[in-house]
């Protein structure tokens, strides 16, 4: 590269084959080559770099002011100091000299060592400078292609970020997996893979785009196949009824690799959005199952009613009661005994993702279990002096189930109780209600010590041996 017009030659080349502009190789150049110079030279010279076009090398040149008085030996002489050199020069003007560091300049460098040498303070540094220009000429323009090239990939694919992408598997580093896109490469990471998948070189992959990184060392391009945008976007490709917005995905949740929800709701009345999802003998979303390899889907109707929703999205289990404690964002939901299990789901997977896909806490209980709970506390407020069966059904609706919660509650809150009455009445009962709350954990207390008293005499002394 060090040779005649070489370097010019590599510099169209490389504009031509790796769409940079010229002007833009040649600045990063001379550059390269100025802070190469300076670090060679010293740094307190004043020197310039120009690429010399007639030549296809880059020219360097110290320059020196003159200077009275001189304040800066490294950058100026005096008008004096000028005339000894046979330099005619006043007061402002510049000398610029050339440094000739190429090997073929090798006679014009030391014809500018005998002449200017005291002046210049080169102390020959020229000699191997030479070659470690060329050097930096090479790692420039090197480092240059790979900026371009990391460029162009992230110019060509910002606008693929949450689309779905396809590519061969080609190689494995530290777990990640890495794939071709065709133009550029794509990083599989160990965090968006599905543990159950497994590839090898040379296998077709379809992922969804999650970030384009531009500041990443290796590939830029981030795809995942855990994120929920794949399952929203195979429905958006296999169901023309969303991809033309007349079928709207309004929620989704997935646990990789294991089951996924999906809640659609649809513009047209005419079209059953569940209906369009399934397709013919459930053709479209067999599709989008064995894209995901095997992950069970459930196509869930939204509604704009929550509890409506949280039921379509707790399926297949049935739910009798649900209720909403928006303070909290949680809903409790009772379903048959015989279904508990089924609305939980395996490790709680099913009430999981309808807590994934609705956004709130839920909590499921049987109905036998409930039903224990509302008669506890039924007798708890019962035991309230003064409250009667209007009143204690009153606190059930309103949410208190036990006469401790009631000496907490507001005076203010307990005059909306049927049969309550005023502020005097609602304070009555909250002290009836900790008088009452006392006596049953008083209660409680009691059977408690009771039962520990029964299972020390059922013990026998150990015997000595």
């Amino acid at each position: 590269m060090s040779e005649g017009t070489s370097l010019s030659q590599v510099i169209d080349q490389v504009s031509k084959d790796k769409n940079i502009d010229r002007k833009i190789l040649v600045e990063a150049l001379e550059s390269a080559i100025l802070t190469a110079a300076k670090r060679a030279f010293g740094e307190e010279r004043e020197m310039e770099a120009k690429f010399n076009d007639a030549t296809g090398r880059v020219d360097l040149f110290q320059i020196i002011m003159v200077a009275d008085p001189v304040t800066n030996p490294a950058k100026e002489i005096s008008p004096q100091e000028a005339a000894r050199f046979d330099l005619q020069a006043e007061v402002g003007d510049e000398l610029l000299f050339q440094i000739f560091f190429d090997e073929k300049d090798q006679a014009r460098a030391e014809e500018q060592e005998a002449k200017y040498g005291p002046l210049l303070k080169l102390n020959r540094a020229w000699k191997t400078f030479g070659r470690f220009a060329a050097q930096t000429a090479k790692q420039v323009i090197l480092q240059r292609v790979r900026e371009a090239e990391r460029e162009n990939v992230f110019n060509q694919y910002r606008d693929k970020k949450g689309e779905l992408i396809s590519g061969i598997v080609r190689r494995f580093e530290r777990g990640n997996i890495v794939v071709d896109l065709g133009g550029a490469e794509a990083i599989l990471p160990v965090r968006e893979q599905v543990p159950r998948e497994s590839f090898r070189a040379g296998d077709r992959i379809v992922a969804y785009v999650v970030d384009i990184d531009k500041s990443a060392r290796g590939p830029q391009i981030i795809i995942s196949r855990a994120h929920k945008g794949l399952l929203e976007k195979l429905f958006e490709m296999e169901v023309p009824e969303i991809y033309d917005k007349i079928v709207r995905i309004e929620a989704s949740a997935r646990e990789p690799g294991a089951r996924s929800k999906i809640a659609v709701s649809s513009r047209d009345r005419d079209v059953d959005p569940v209906g369009a999802c399934v397709g013919m003998k459930g053709s479209r979303v067999q599709a989008v199952v064995q894209e995901l390899r095997g992950e069970k889907i459930d196509i869930v109707p939204f509604d704009n009613d929550l509890a409506r929703f949280v039921c379509n999205a707790i399926a297949p289990a049935q739910v009798t009661r649900v209720m909403i404690d928006a303070a909290t964002h949680t809903m409790e939901l009772v379903v048959p005994d015989d279904k508990l299990s089924l609305a939980i789901g395996k490790k709680g997977q099913n009430v999981r993702l309808a807590s994934q896909l609705t956004n709130w806490r839920i909590d499921i209980h049987s109905e036998s279990k409930m039903r224990e709970a509302e008669e506890r506390a039924r007798a708890s407020l019962g035991a309230i002096e003064g409250a009667s069966p209007e009143i204690v059904e009153g606190l059930l609706r309103a949410g208190w189930g036990s006469a401790e919660a009631v000496s907490r509650a507001n005076p203010d809150e307990l005059m909306g109780i049927p049969g309550v009455g005023d502020a005097d009445a609602a304070n009555r009962l909250k002290t009836a209600a900790a008088r009452a709350a006392v006596e049953e954990k008083r209660k409680a207390e009691g059977k408690a010590n009771v039962r520990t008293a029964s299972s020390s005499e059922g013990d026998e002394p150990a015997e000595m041996t």
